[in-house]
């Protein structure tokens, strides 16, 4: 069974990687932690993705306030775990997570361009392109959580 667990002192040292191809799509997890620190002031969520007990992933999302939305900004799978589901799984309880807090019920996200796995999922949980790009990342959106 997959869940969410909030990141803290106690488990942000999980050793998580994706593979070599992938990392020009995905930050690692040091990353990930510094954006959600940078967004606190957002409420950024920063989670561990869990399969049982076993760490698989993470995730992060955080309020776009100004824009009336959430931002779904991270999420990866370590190499180890892939190909079995787990990403939308976390997704969907991300979404879920945002969709019971009830501040916005618009979600945005990027993913980078050439990044195929992540395009069909996003779409494959209702996010649609907006036509905008931000440099490399094609920009998407859920209307309605």
């Amino acid at each position: 069974m997959v869940r969410l667990e909030p990141i803290g002192p106690d488990n942000w040292r999980e050793e998580l990687a994706v593979r070599e191809d992938q990392r020009r799509f995905v930050s690692d997890p040091n990353r990930l932690l510094a954006r959600a620190y940078a967004h606190r002031a957002q409420r950024s969520q920063a989670k561990l993705i869990r399969e049982d007990d076993v760490p698989v992933g993470m995730l992060m999302y955080f309020d776009w306030r100004s824009a009336g939305r959430y931002v779904f900004s991270q999420l990866f799978i370590d190499q180890r775990y892939q190909g079995r589901g787990l990403g939308e799984q976390a997704a969907r309880l991300a979404l879920d997570e945002m969709r019971a807090d009830g501040r916005f019920q618009k979600v945005c996200l990027c993913y980078a361009e050439g990044d195929e796995p992540a395009r069909r999922l996003y779409e494959k949980l209702g996010f649609r392109p907006t036509g905008e790009v931000d440099g490399d990342e094609v920009i998407m959106v859920l209307d309605h959580l």
